[in-house]
This record gives C-alpha cells, sequence and structure tokens, in this order.
C-alpha cells in the first residue's frame, strides 16, 4: 500500500482539522519572521488549545446526550448562547478575538455549570413530587 493511501485511510477529519489548526498557528509565526522551533511550539500550543476546547465542548454535547437529553433543548443550548453573546459583546468592546474567544469558552464553562446544577435541582423536586407522573390523581 503506498504511503499517500495508508495516510488517506488514517487519516479522519478531525485528524485534518487538528493538523490544520497546527499549521495555521506554526504558519502565523513563521510569516512573522519567528525561528521555526518557536513556530513549531506556537503550533502545538494552537493544538492543545482547540483540543482542549473542542474536547470539552463534545464531552459536554456527548454527556448530555447519553444522560436523555436532546440536542434541542433549551437547558443543552443555552450555555452556547450565553457564551456567544459574550464572545460577541468583549469582541465588540475590545476588537481582541482571543480575548473574547477565551471569554466565550469560560462563560461556557459557568453557564453549563449553572445549568447543570438548576436542572438536577429540578428533576430532583419533579422526582420527589408524588404528582408530578399523575400517579397519584388516579387514586
Amino acid at each position: 500500500m503506498a504511503l499517500h493511501d495508508r495516510l488517506a485511510a488514517r487519516l479522519r477529519p478531525l485528524h485534518a482539522l487538528m493538523l490544520a489548526v497546527f499549521l495555521a498557528g506554526a504558519g502565523t509565526r513563521l510569516m512573522d519572521g519567528a525561528r521555526p522551533l518557536f513556530a513549531v511550539l506556537v503550533g502545538l500550543f494552537w493544538l492543545v488549545i482547540f483540543q482542549f476546547t473542542v474536547g470539552n465542548v463534545w464531552g459536554y454535547a456527548v454527556e448530555y446526550r447519553n444522560a436523555g437529553g436532546d440536542w434541542g433543548d433549551a437547558a443543552f443550548v443555552a450555555p452556547f448562547a450565553i457564551a456567544f453573546l459574550a464572545g460577541a459583546t468583549l469582541y465588540t468592546v475590545s476588537r481582541n478575538l482571543g480575548a473574547a474567544a477565551s471569554a466565550a469558552f469560560w462563560v461556557f464553562v459557568a453557564a453549563t455549570a449553572v445549568t447543570a446544577v438548576v436542572v438536577n435541582l429540578l428533576v430532583g423536586y419533579r422526582e420527589g413530587d408524588p404528582d408530578a407522573d399523575g400517579s397519584q390523581l388516579a387514586e
């Protein structure tokens, strides 16, 4: 099997995206005149940040789905909407894309935590309420 065929068989879309992120990070530094080793380190840093961010967001989505939720639920969409608004607002004020992206991510984390607590409290109260499923009404 040729090298190209082996790479194509192993290179999944996520790997291609990760390679693009690395090359973009390293390429921006090389175009700025940085040394190649520094450019590689910056590319790796971009890749780590990308994996951390995408991994956490994907983990949130998968765990929400595994818990029986639907990706169209308001409880699932709310942290994304709040994070988007926070990032867009900060970018509008500061014109700093890095700061806006960082703020959006951390607002997403905080909104996810608040949403999880609120949903768990509501579900806990519903499960403890004998009239929640209507079983007491039939008696």
